[in-house]
């Protein structure tokens, strides 16, 4: 679905990738972590050419996207739907209209059918009953599901996350997940997330992969990851407390079941 290949970008004279490798598969979580400034989001911003690399290339299903322009480029990018860091809403627009942008922007779709797709994308996160919200009168985690709604009116192949748990509370931030992973298996997306948040990239990634100065030093399922013998990748684990106990396990099964 989306491959790296030896994609290598500077910013300046520095290094910022370092012949990265990888394949996202069709359906799958695919999360990437990482300390900071380590290219989580230098990664995530090439899949959509909102950078492109210096050396190597990146490829969605069978176009290099990392060589595309104008109208390719911008079919290429109608596969996408992106869920900001911030979730990125228009203050001076309702939830309804915030997630109708897309559509009217992008679509010759009439205003019933708009309708219709909005009020659909806004059940599958709960949110029907904000559609005449304000942003400003939203918690953290409903300006996330908003975010998420706009993401998906699309019906996108793919939706890329940008640490969609920051600044959340534990609670709200184990939702998310359980939405993120919902939306995957419900709407049969490939997903691509970028996160600090290793329990939320215990809990939804089918794979996750660690950036440590722009390389990728392992690839690995969730139970696999924890038991890293990888040094920077233990300490990376122990950083924030995850033990090989298996809380973790626990914590993203409440996560499954929470609203």
């Amino acid at each position: 679905m989306i491959r790296f290949d030896n994609v290598t970008k500077y910013f300046g004279d520095r290094k910022v990738l370092d012949a990265v490798n990888f394949q996202v598969e069709p359906g799958e979580t695919f999360v990437l972590v990482g300390f900071s400034g380590a290219g989580k989001s230098v990664t995530l911003k090439h899949m959509i050419r909102l950078l492109t690399p210096d050396e190597g290339r990146v490829t969605v299903g069978g176009d290099v996207i990392s060589e595309a322009s104008g109208r390719g480029l911008e079919r290429l990018r109608e596969r996408f739907g992106l869920l900001f860091q911030g979730a990125a809403l228009l203050e001076w627009l309702t939830v309804f209209d915030n997630v109708a942008l897309p559509l009217r922007e992008k679509t010759a779709l009439d205003e019933a059918e708009i309708a219709r797709r909005v009020l659909e994308k806004l059940r599958q996160v709960n949110l029907e009953d904000a559609r005449d919200a304000m942003p400003a009168a939203l918690s953290g985690g409903m300006r996330k599901r908003v975010g998420l709604a706009r993401a998906i009116v699309t019906d996108p192949e793919i939706i890329l996350y940008d640490e969609p748990t920051s600044g959340l509370d534990p609670v709200t931030s184990r939702a998310i997940d359980g939405l993120i992973d919902r939306t995957r298996r419900d709407l049969k997306v490939t997903s691509v997330v970028v996160t600090h948040d290793l329990f939320s990239a215990l809990g939804i990634g089918t794979r996750i992969a660690m950036i440590y100065e722009g390389r990728i030093l392992e690839i690995s399922p969730p139970a696999e990851f924890i038991r890293s013998n990888n040094d920077i990748v233990k300490r990376f684990l122990d950083a924030q407390y995850i033990t090989r106990r298996g809380d973790w396990e626990r914590m993203s099964h409440e996560a499954e079941s929470s609203p």
